[in-house]
């Protein structure tokens, strides 16, 4: 292993969020304040349910969004004031690749990632650990360096570490970051078990990199669901928009029942209900290599309950009222391991 320091620098910083780190610190600091117990579940089957406590007890693994923060800041919060890392000794980070085409997952070749913050130091022996299983390949510095997926998150997880562990990062639980590309059911599944261990691992936490529907011409995707009637996708051109229900309505109902599948815990129902929609849930593959290595905890553990996903929040950056119009979905959720 070598020993020379790699920094990948905060790229999207001063663009995809603030630069200065009193701004950026004052900004989480707001978003985190504003989410206040008890928190209500939303999801279709934890609607009706609340959460007391916050963080939640146990709670190691969430799924948060990763826009610019001034859409989806506000959202991402609801997740990681639930995130449980008074145990944790390191932090997994995945999400999806949007620049670079590949069929598994990377690992990155640094050994520090920058935020404005301060820097979050990698687990090189836990992400050697990982590329010898022949899995995973490492991403290049210029790969790394445009996917915000990942970086997105930085900023978020330091500001909980030091709530947690105080003010120093030499101090701080290392991060083991991972790129998931287009993978099949089968690498998806193979890559749960092999990350099933470390998630069974109180020590362990978890961040899942995802927005929700990017809906509109413009991401290619403007599936309608009507409230009776088969779905359709809508012409970007057409001059009447459909009421019944209204489009933003449709995109709702769209994600929910994404949601729903996630809470489900199969990760079969996720992959079924994403396959009937093609809901563009930029995230699907990573959180499906979670959901597949919970099915794999519950089947070592014999304990069907563990890691029951809860949404906690959902937003738009938009109510589309016309087919040329278009949004994303940010969604937030925990999940108790």
């Amino acid at each position: 292993m070598s020993s020379r320091q790699v920094v990948r620098d905060a790229s999207h910083a001063g663009s995809w969020y603030a630069a200065s780190k009193s701004q950026l610190s004052s900004q989480l600091d707001g978003w985190l304040a504003a989410v206040k117990p008890p928190v209500q579940c939303i999801g279709s089957r934890s609607e009706g349910q609340t959460v007391p406590e916050l963080p939640v007890p146990g709670a190691r693994v969430i799924i948060a969004p990763h826009a610019g923060y001034s859409y989806s800041g506000p959202a991402a919060a609801y997740a990681y004031k639930a995130w449980d890392v008074s145990k944790a000794k390191r932090v997994f980070l995945l999400g999806p690749s949007h620049h670079h085409y590949l069929t598994k997952a990377a690992l990155t070749r640094c050994t520090h990632y920058a935020t404005p913050l301060g820097n979050l130091t990698i687990d090189r022996a836990t992400t050697d650990e990982l590329y010898q299983t022949g899995h995973f390949d490492r991403m290049s510095q210029s790969v790394d360096a445009d996917e915000h997926s990942l970086e997105m998150h930085l900023p978020y997880i330091y500001k909980m570490l030091s709530e947690t562990f105080g003010g120093d990062p030499s101090s701080f639980p290392q991060l083991i970051p991972i790129m998931v590309g287009n993978t099949s059911i089968s690498t998806e599944t193979t890559l749960g078990r092999l990350l099933a261990p470390y998630l069974a691992d109180p020590s362990t936490a978890f961040v899942i990199s995802s927005d929700f529907a990017h809906w509109g011409a413009r991401f290619r995707y403007t599936y309608y669901q009507p409230s009776a009637g088969p779905a359709t996708d809508l012409p970007h051109s057409m001059s009447k928009a459909p009421s019944d229900p209204p489009i933003h309505e449709s995109i709702k109902q769209v994600d929910f029942d994404c949601i729903g599948a996630c809470e489900s815990g199969s990760h079969t129902a996720w992959l079924e209900e994403l396959e009937k929609s093609s809901n563009t849930v930029c995230g699907r593959h990573p959180i499906g290599v979670v959901m597949a290595a919970i099915e794999e905890v519950r089947k070592q553990s014999g304990k069907s309950d563990v890691g029951n996903f809860k949404f906690v929040r959902y937003e738009r950056s938009g109510e589309v009222k016309k087919a040329s119009e278009s949004s994303v979905s940010y969604a937030s959720a925990f999940a108790v391991i």
